[in-house]
């Protein structure tokens, strides 16, 4: 018996190009160089920015959040505790179905607004862990020449969950069982009324739409996990692209360079199909940059802690990218380089097995998942295997891979 187990070892195989030019002492010659040195500084300084957030992760991880099952209650104490900080003003600026208070969370003194929320779907709490690392990123007194750039450039607010009765049951749907990403129009919940009112206030200059999707995504035509995806919505069904989407788009370019620098090749990209019901196209169309960011899975991350850790790299890194104006520098026509996001892997694929039925030899694949089924243990989950799909799966891949045309399907 053989297994395959396509795992990425090396993080950090990433090729700089080095710029080589010939310059004479000239006026016009001398201006050139100066930018062209610049510019390679400029580069220079962003990736030993965010590769030293990565080295430095564990001194901001919030460990009070370690599990991905946590509730309203657990982040309330670590929201409150920042009222007796001169950095962070905290404003209610709402109320869930049930009665879960809605929190804002606002520091800098800029005039750029970059509003960031998360845990729109309740079960969706990846990215919410991250923000409040980001908290204590801030908190401390390293990266001072960035973060005072930062500070005084921007003005940046965090909506840490908006779905808390959703949050409560682990569940996608809010207490009326409604998906709030469709309720951008209709507005009936009181978190969409919130959520738009808040962007609204702000005018918000940037947006990050903060999601999970399935671990089962993959890069397209890839065996690659789609560990992030990313969209810069569509505001229209002619998916046109304005200077506010073109933003997005760059800042999206931005951040796939500081993702690759990390999970190369395991970046995806959401089909940008218009959906008029939804917030990110909504606030899209109501004239903030929107990005968004989804946490899919990782080989040896079923608790999402990896993933927490490249939403904060790639979140602050994004943050002073909109700061020092970094962004501008990417090409959109690279955001259609990403790969889309497919959905064609398994936990465990089963190659070439013999399975007999009245008297005849079939061969078949076997795709088979165990999704994480909530439970009253210490992890709050156990891990059911069930049988996803069955045929020829050889344009679908596998977390694990196992070459089973020596054995035989045989009833239990």
């Amino acid at each position: 018996m053989y297994f395959y187990l396509y795992h990425p070892h090396n993080h950090w195989n990433y090729i700089v190009a080095i710029l080589k030019a010939k310059f004479m002492f000239c006026t016009q010659k001398l201006v050139l160089t100066t930018l062209i040195v610049l510019g390679c500084s400029f580069y220079l300084q962003s990736q030993d920015f965010y590769n030293q957030l990565f080295q430095n992760y564990d001194q901001y991880k919030e460990t009070s959040l370690e599990s991905r099952r946590f509730t309203h209650d657990q982040i309330t104490p670590l929201i409150a505790s920042l009222k007796g900080n001169d950095l962070f003003e905290v404003t209610r600026v709402g109320t869930s179905i049930e009665g879960r208070s809605l929190q804002l969370i606002s520091f800098g003194k800029g005039d750029i607004d970059v509003f960031l929320w998360s845990q729109m779907h309740g079960d969706e709490s990846t990215a919410t862990m991250a923000l409040f690392d980001i908290i204590n990123f801030f908190k401390q007194d390293d990266f001072k020449q960035q973060k005072d750039n930062m500070l005084s450039k921007l003005r940046i607010h965090f909506l840490p969950m908006l779905n808390p009765d959703g949050a409560e049951k682990f569940t996608r749907r809010n207490a009326l069982d409604v998906d709030i990403n469709r309720d951008a129009v209709r507005l009936q919940s009181p978190e969409s009324r919130t959520l738009k009112r808040v962007r609204d206030s702000l005018e918000a200059d940037f947006g990050f739409n903060l999601h999970d999707q399935s671990t089962y995504y993959n890069a397209s035509q890839t065996p690659k996990s789609a560990a992030i995806s990313v969209l810069a919505p569509a505001y229209n069904y002619e998916k046109e692209v304005n200077t506010v989407r073109e933003n997005s788009m760059k800042l999206i370019v931005y951040i796939n360079a500081v993702l690759q620098e990390f999970i190369p090749g395991h970046v995806g990209r959401y089909n940008d199909d218009f959906e008029p019901r939804a917030f990110g196209d909504n606030i899209q169309k109501w004239g903030t940059s929107t990005v968004l960011i989804e946490s899919g899975g990782f080989p040896g991350d079923p608790d999402k802690q990896f993933l927490r850790k490249l939403n904060f790299v790639s979140i602050v890194s994004a943050i002073r990218a909109i700061a020092t104006t970094d962004y501008l520098k990417s090409n959109t026509e690279d955001y259609f380089k990403i790969p889309e996001n497919d959905r064609k892997l398994f936990d465990l694929k089963l190659i070439g097995v013999s399975y007999e039925l009245m008297g005849n030899t079939y061969i078949l694949d076997l795709g088979i998942n165990t999704p994480q089924i909530a439970a009253e243990n210490n992890k709050g989950y156990y891990q059911k295997g069930r049988i996803s799909d069955m045929g020829d799966l050889s344009t679908h891949y596998g977390y694990h891979s196992l070459d089973a045309s020596d054995y035989s399907i045989v009833p239990a």
